[in-house]
């Protein structure tokens, strides 16, 4: 079931994390839960997707292919999953992994997984998947696991928690909706405290949102991404000079700012061109291009295709 929680603000000021979420259109799928008492191990397989798993009670470790440690998961910790890797979920793991598709007989959507008894510990599990092709944007420069374990930042989720826990143990009519909504509140969530603790080092315009002159700057080409934008007036919006500003910009982000503001164009144009009946005459105009060739041969050059192509999604 997909939800409209990521429908797009037709309003002015909306912020870059919310604007290319409502661009992806995230589909939540609430997984259910699983309590697991004495020793344990799972084996999820890999999977085309998003993952988010909290721990509501009690600890547990996570094991991911490819990540040399280990990641210990205490109560109120929460990890997100972007690149769909195997991984392990366990008490212990030296205890041999169990794989969990031979132990879910029906899907978990609304339910709770009890194995060995349940007792010691509770997980919550939240799974995405991303309408379009454009789910790079979200997921690059992003580390395998992502760890949600400061003090602060689980206090933040627990509100989360404790409402999916009584939605999975106190099912009432239309809880499996409200479950939708509070899984991708909760990634959300868990995205933004990443953003606001970005260790320094990460390239991508999500670890830019930490660095607030650039983001200052990315807000404004989300905010009126027709206007006319020089390497001058997005450094003014920066607070820097306009050299330091687009060499900040370009260790940030990964590209020029010109090259950001011509690809969220493209992406939106993209959007709008699979998803309204809007002409390619209108939708270059909106997006500040007074020539519809000259939106063409942009758009062509950063999506690979013509726009008609793409609307019509050859």
């Amino acid at each position: 079931m997909e939800s409209e929680f990521f429908s797009r603000s037709s309003g002015v000021g909306i912020d870059p994390l919310s604007d290319v979420l409502a661009l992806l259109k995230p589909r939540g799928y609430m997984s259910g839960g699983m309590d697991a008492g004495g020793d344990w191990c799972f084996q999820f397989p890999a999977h085309a997707g998003f993952r988010c798993f909290a721990i509501a009670r009690g600890r547990c470790w996570l094991a991911m292919e490819g990540v040399e440690e280990a990641v210990r998961l205490n109560t109120g910790d929460c990890v997100v999953l972007p690149h769909g890797r195997p991984f392990r979920l366990a008490s212990d793991l030296a205890v041999s992994p169990v794989d969990i598709l031979s132990v879910i007989l029906r899907p978990l959507e609304g339910r709770i997984l009890a194995w060995n008894g349940g007792g010691d510990t509770l997980g919550l599990s939240a799974f995405f998947t991303f309408d379009g092709e454009h789910a790079g944007i979200l997921l690059a420069g992003l580390p395998p696991v992502v760890h949600i374990g400061k003090e602060s930042d689980r206090a933040a989720m627990r509100w989360y928690l404790e409402r999916m826990m009584k939605v999975l143990r106190e099912p009432e009519p239309g809880s499996f909706l409200l479950g939708q909504y509070l899984a991708q509140m909760m990634l959300v969530e868990a995205l933004r405290l990443y953003v606001a603790d970005a260790v320094t080092g990460g390239v991508g315009w999500l670890f830019a949102l930490a660095d607030r002159q650039v983001s200052a700057a990315i807000s404004a080409m989300h905010q009126d991404p027709a206007r006319r934008w020089t390497l001058r007036e997005l450094a003014e919006c920066a607070g820097m000079s306009r050299s330091v500003f687009a060499l900040r910009f370009k260790e940030k982000v990964g590209m020029s700012a010109m090259e950001y503001l011509t690809r969220w164009r493209m992406m939106r144009a993209g959007d709008r061109l699979a998803h309204s009946a809007d002409s390619v005459a209108e939708i270059a105009l909106s997006l500040g291009y007074q020539s519809e060739s000259a939106f063409g041969l942009a758009f062509k050059r950063v999506m690979g295709r013509s726009p008609r192509q793409y609307g019509r999604g050859l």
